[in-house]
């Protein structure tokens, strides 16, 4: 079995190797990504047919909606398989005695945790929200919401970040995140443009076709959001515990 593994990272990182070929030259101010149309417009053009000023959100969750949506189903994927892999459900089957020897960090720690760990959350809904505005965006909160949660399994153990965040909540935190991307997507289809057209939502958004695409950004910037926090933590707690969910770090 190594023997085909390797055989086949060997196959593949030729063929990846032999891709660079067609990569332009560093700096080369005649390739695609320099002098091309699509470049152009996102720089000159985004501000005014999207009412966001930020051009990287804009290109991620609107003009590139489709990439970023299929990257947030990654991340969902990536989040399934770990648990598919490492799930272990032998041994939890008494609770009491798992919670017992998963006590959290100090006194200190405890209490430090419980002063920064709401500014944390605060400010991670901040990034999430402002992200069409300023740097940040779902996969930035979305990554700080879920920190905020290992850092509360870290000082209180994992049995008391469970309560809140249980791993069927996680699930249904991930998998409500894709449905809200996606369902998005099919509203645009409903009323009659293309998936993740937003501009036609503008039937239902206050302000014109324009301010709709500005808003759907932060629908589906929350959407990945979900996902990000969910998956994050599920990652976390099945990685630090062996795949049993208790007598965590």
């Amino acid at each position: 079995m190594k023997v085909f593994g390797l055989i086949a990272v060997f196959v593949v990182g030729l063929l990846l190797l032999s891709a660079t070929q067609d990569f332009p030259s560093w700096g080369d101010p005649r390739s695609a990504a320099s002098d091309g149309e699509v470049s152009s417009f996102y720089i000159e053009k985004t501000e005014s047919v999207t009412k966001v000023p930020n051009m990287v959100t804009a290109v991620l969750a609107d003009f590139r909606g489709y990439d970023t949506m299929f990257e947030t189903v990654v991340i969902f994927i990536a989040g399934i398989g770990i648990i598919a892999v490492l799930r272990n459900f032998e041994g939890t089957d008494s609770p009491s005695d798992n919670d017992n020897d998963d006590d959290g960090a100090g006194l200190l720690a405890r209490f430090t945790c419980s002063l920064i760990l709401p500014f944390i959350q605060i400010f991670a809904l901040y990034v999430v929200a402002h992200g069409h505005h300023s740097p940040g965006g779902g996969f930035q909160g979305g990554v700080m919401f879920g920190a905020s949660y290992i850092l509360l399994a870290l000082a209180f153990g994992l049995s008391k970040a469970k309560q809140l965040f249980s791993e069927r909540r996680t699930m249904i935190f991930a998998v409500i995140g894709i449905f809200i991307y996606v369902g998005w997507g099919v509203l645009c289809l409903l009323l009659g443009k293309e998936f993740l057209n937003y501009s036609v939502l503008d039937s239902i958004l206050p302000g014109d076709s324009m301010m709709a695409r500005s808003h759907s950004m932060l629908v589906v910037e929350i959407g990945v959001a979900f996902t990000v926090t969910a998956i994050m933590f599920s990652m976390y707690s099945n990685l630090s515990t062996r795949g049993r969910l208790s007598k965590g770090l």
